[in-house]
C-alpha cells in the first residue's frame, strides 16, 4: 500500500491537562497539611479482540525506605470491572483519586480478581493473569507527593503486546504497562476521513505502540499521554482501499494537546 505525506499547516492548540502532577492549581478535595492528592488513570492502547476485561479491587502504593514487602497503602478499594477497549480517544478509567501523605513513592499495585475475560470473534475466554490476585500487578513507578499539590499519573494498557494464547488455546495476560505523568506528557487530536475507512492512527513511545481507532461515526481520534516531544503518526485504513498517510514531527508539548485538525485518505490509485 502506498503511503502519502500529508503536509499541513501545523495548529497547535494547548490546554492544560484537569489532572496534573505537582501543578499550582489548588487539590480540588481539601487535604489535611503534610498531605497531597494522587490521582491515577487508566487507558489503553487498540487491539485484535472485542473485549478485553478485567476487575480491579484495589489500588495501592509502597513508601520509599519501607522494607517491608507487604505493607502497602491501599488508595482505591472500589471494585472497577473495565473493558480495556472502551478507554481509548479521551476516554479514561478513574482508578484511584485520593489524599496521600508528602514524601517519596516507589511503585503502585494493582489487586484484581480472577474474573477477567477477552472475547475474540464474538466468543469470551478466561484471560488468566499470574498473581494479579494473589501478589497483585506492581509497577516499579517512583513518585513524590508533595505537600499540598496534586500528582497525577496514567496507565496505559497495551492489549495487543500484553495477550498472549498457550498452546492448548488459553488466555494469558503478562501486562505491558506504561505509566506517565500528566504534567509531563500531552495529547495529539484530529479528524480523519472519510469516516467509512475506519481508520487506526498510531505512534511510537520508544518500543512501545500507542494506537486507537477513529470514531466510526464522526472520525475523530486521540492518541493520549505522549511524554512531550516530537512525534510521527501513521494512519492507516482498516476497510476500503485508501493510501496510508504519515504526519511527521508533530510536537506534543507537557500538560496540553495538539490538534493536527482534518486528515484525508487518499483513494489508493
Amino acid at each position: 500500500m502506498k503511503r502519502f505525506i500529508v503536509g499541513f499547516s501545523l495548529l497547535a492548540l494547548f490546554s492544560v491537562l484537569i489532572i496534573a502532577g505537582c501543578s499550582d492549581d489548588e487539590v480540588t478535595d481539601p487535604v489535611e497539611a503534610g498531605e497531597g492528592h494522587f490521582a491515577l488513570k487508566l487507558i489503553d492502547s487498540v487491539g485484535p479482540y472485542d473485549e478485553v476485561n478485567i476487575e480491579v479491587i484495589e489500588v495501592s502504593v509502597h513508601k520509599s525506605g519501607d522494607d517491608s514487602t507487604s505493607d502497602w497503602i491501599v488508595v482505591s478499594e472500589d471494585l472497577l470491572s473495565v473493558n480495556l477497549l472502551d478507554y481509548t480517544n479521551g476516554n479514561y478509567a478513574m482508578l484511584a483519586d485520593n489524599t496521600l501523605a508528602a514524601g517519596e513513592y516507589t511503585q503502585v499495585r494493582l489487586l484484581l480478581t480472577d474474573n477477567n475475560t477477552v472475547v475474540v470473534d464474538g466468543e469470551t475466554h478466561d484471560l488468566e493473569i499470574p498473581s494479579g490476585s494473589t501478589t497483585g500487578l506492581k509497577l516499579n513507578h517512583g513518585f513524590t507527593i508533595e505537600d499540598g499539590f496534586t500528582y497525577g499519573a496514567t496507565l496505559d494498557f497495551d492489549a495487543e503486546r500484553s495477550i498472549h494464547v498457550t498452546g492448548n488455546g488459553r488466555y494469558k495476560m503478562s501486562p505491558v504497562i506504561r505509566i506517565i505523568v500528566d504534567a509531563t506528557s500531552g495529547n495529539i487530536f484530529g479528524t480523519v476521513e472519510p469516516v467509512e475507512a475506519l481508520a487506526v492512527v498510531m505512534t511510537f513511545v520508544g518500543e512501545d505502540t500507542v494506537s486507537t481507532y477513529a470514531d466510526t461515526l464522526t472520525g475523530f481520534f486521540k492518541l493520549m499521554a505522549l511524554p512531550a516531544a516530537s512525534y510521527d503518526v501513521e494512519i492507516s485504513a482498516t476497510a476500503g482501499e485508501y493510501q496510508d498517510a504519515l504526519l511527521e514531527g508533530i510536537s506534543v508539548p507537557a500538560g496540553g494537546e495538539t490538534d493536527v485538525g482534518i486528515i484525508t485518505l487518499e483513494v489508493e490509485e
